[in-house]
């Protein structure tokens, strides 16, 4: 028996530790790591070099789940409420309405391609029906490029956002399978939406309590600073099972704790971020591992044909008629709406979720869970390899204006602020005589192996160190005063202007210098009160309003999300015109309309 239970210790701790290591791999080839810890999974399975039979498809939803809850609580903690305010509308409409329409369309190939009746075609397009969080956070955040703001945010917040949608959908689809019911009544949709409301109606308020609880219980309860985080994510656990028990969205209700614990004051947040960022890695590498083990890839060729044609609609045809329709009414621009269309990457929720019909004993159970793994292969394969150069061609990326920073952070322990520390770099903004913020006055510089005060030490120097007291939200603007610049290229002039313009000139002052059709009504408004008006939606750097033949870009926000330089392009820029012949705009669509009517 010891023997067994050490040969398992060794297999589980190999299998992990392999995947850790692939993930250098993963990096220097720009592989999804996602797809390499599937893959770990497939080599090690029944068919693969490892020759690990598993096929408990009741535990693989257990530790699935589990997973999936630690990740979603992990996305809520580390998603601002910023963030969520600026994309919250259109990022809970392609979390809504985006999943049904996807499921919708997915059923159609499913029903022809895999011979499935209509009901068991709705169950495939529900599986297929959401992104996967932990794939887009991992390519957004890790992958090495800067997206726009408010694209990035609306795909952030969807991807947590969509798991309880699909999952509800699917539990409700399995349970009508296996109780040999149809749903071709009105009552049946009505049971449906009740049913839907009422998982939200718990899973909610569920939720916030639960984020209230776990800030309380951090902040008041004295724990250990080691003990802190795991009191943390027990009590994650704890929101997620007391939903799921009351017949709520334990996943929307883990999702929101998150959300409201890491927005709140709470005691050593970094600690807290640093332990679920580690946790959250271990829990994505056991999802993906069981997962992989689970799957026989002797039993792929028959279905080869059929999942491939069901990837290619829900990549070309689902997501991007789904994005376009939710997105509609929020003025995304072409562009913005093509590249949230491709960043449809499917995931562990979708294998996760092809688990269900196993568990259920449902006919072509095992088909399900097949199609949807090889589904998710190739989306993240294809979508997962291209998301950079797809950003590239649609103008989403934003370029880097500040070069390498040398920073160390401590924290304080029951304080707002935090200790930061920071080496002055050559040609850095401190250096060219940029003053810092009066909230940012150095309490110690060092300097050729000597302490001075702020006011001894004078004006800083190249190869200072300097240490200041922050906010944390405040950190980033003190990252571009004393970062050394970015190699300039025309890349960047394009992107935000050919000069710079002070935000809080009048408007009626750049009108008399530019010639500008500026109206009237204006002429007291300041510049960057114009822009943001005009855009209609929180700005984010790079978002660009024509005036006249010049154009106007958001070049950098100050600390508190307001416009603190504004960029003017002399001609209109191309970073937003069309790159393909779709996703018309509402305005677009309204000039068509009156062409068609005056025909």
């Amino acid at each position: 028996m010891l023997d067994t239970m050490n040969v398992s210790i060794l297999i589980v701790s190999g299998l992990v530790a392999l995947s850790i290591f692939s993930s250098l791999l993963s990096f220097r080839i720009g592989a999804p790591l996602l797809l390499v810890f599937l893959g770990v999974g497939l080599v090690a399975g029944e068919s693969g070099l490892g020759g690990i039979k598993f096929d408990d498809s009741p535990t693989a939803y257990l530790i699935g789940s589990i997973a999936l809850a630690i990740i979603l609580f992990d996305s809520g903690f580390h998603t601002r409420i910023k963030t969520f305010r600026a994309a919250a509308f259109p990022a809970m409409a392609l979390a809504t309405l985006g999943v049904v329409i996807t499921a919708a369309v997915v059923a159609v190939p499913a029903h022809f391609l895999l011979g499935f009746n209509w009901l068991e075609a709705a169950l495939m397009g529900a599986i297929l029906g959401s992104t996967d969080a932990a794939a887009v956070f991992f390519l957004l955040r890790v992958g090495g490029i800067h997206v726009r703001d408010r694209v990035r945010s609306t795909l952030e917040v969807e991807s947590g956002s969509n798991d309880p949608m699909a999952i509800f959908l699917t539990l409700t689809l399995v349970t009508l399978l296996a109780s040999g019911a149809e749903v071709d009544s009105l009552s049946s949709g009505l049971l449906i939406l009740a049913d839907l409301g009422t998982q939200i109606a718990i899973g909610a308020p569920i939720g916030m309590a639960g984020g209230g609880l776990i800030v309380l219980a951090v902040n008041r309860m004295g724990f250990e600073r080691g003990l802190q985080p795991l009191a943390a994510i027990s009590l994650a656990m704890v929101v997620f099972a007391t939903a799921s028990v009351l017949h709520g969205s334990g996943f929307l209700a883990v999702y929101i704790a998150g959300l409201v614990a890491g927005n709140a004051r709470i005691n050593a947040p970094e600690t807290m971020r640093r332990f679920q960022d580690g946790l959250t890695w271990l829990a994505q590498i056991v999802m993906f591992l069981t997962l992989g083990l689970l799957a026989t890839p002797s039993e792929f060729p028959a279905f080869a044909l059929p999942a491939l044609g069901v990837a290619v609609v829900l990549m070309l045809v689902a997501r991007p008629v789904a994005a376009w329709i939710s997105l509609l009414p929020f003025g995304f621009n072409r562009n913005e709406t093509t590249f949230v269309a491709w960043v449809g990457l499917r995931g562990s929720v979708s294998v996760l979720l092809s688990v269900l019909p196993m568990v259920a004993g449902l006919d072509h159970g095992r088909d399900y869970f097949i199609v949807a793994f090889l589904v998710v292969l190739v989306s993240l394969g294809v979508q997962g390899w291209t998301i950079g150069p797809a950003a590239r061609f649609l103008g989403q990326i934003v370029p880097k204006r500040i070069g390498p920073v040398e920073r160390m952070e401590l924290e304080i322990p029951g304080a707002s602020h935090e200790l930061v520390a920071y080496r002055v770099a050559p040609d850095s903004l401190v250096t060219r005589g940029h003053r810092l913020p009066r909230w940012a006055v150095p309490s110690l510089v060092l300097r050729d192996a000597k302490s001075y005060s702020a006011h001894a030490a004078g004006p800083l120097r190249t190869g200072d160190t300097a240490y200041l007291f922050a906010r944390p939200e405040r950190v980033p603007h003190l990252d571009r005063l004393f970062a050394s610049p970015a190699p300039a290229a025309e890349a960047d002039r394009q992107f935000f202007g050919d000069f710079a313009l002070a935000p809080d000139i009048r408007m009626k002052e750049l009108a008399l210098s530019y010639g500008l059709p500026v109206a009237e009504a204006d002429f007291d408004m300041t510049l960057a009160a114009w822009v943001a008006r005009e855009l209609g939606h929180a700005p984010g750097t790079g978002d660009r309003v024509a005036l006249g033949e010049i154009e106007l870009i958001v070049r950098a926000l100050d600390w508190d999300d307001s416009i603190s330089e504004i960029g003017l392009a002399v001609e209109p820029t191309p970073i937003d015109k069309p790159r393909l012949p779709l996703f018309q705009t509402r305005s677009e669509m309204r000039a068509l309309l009156r062409r068609w009517l005056r025909r």
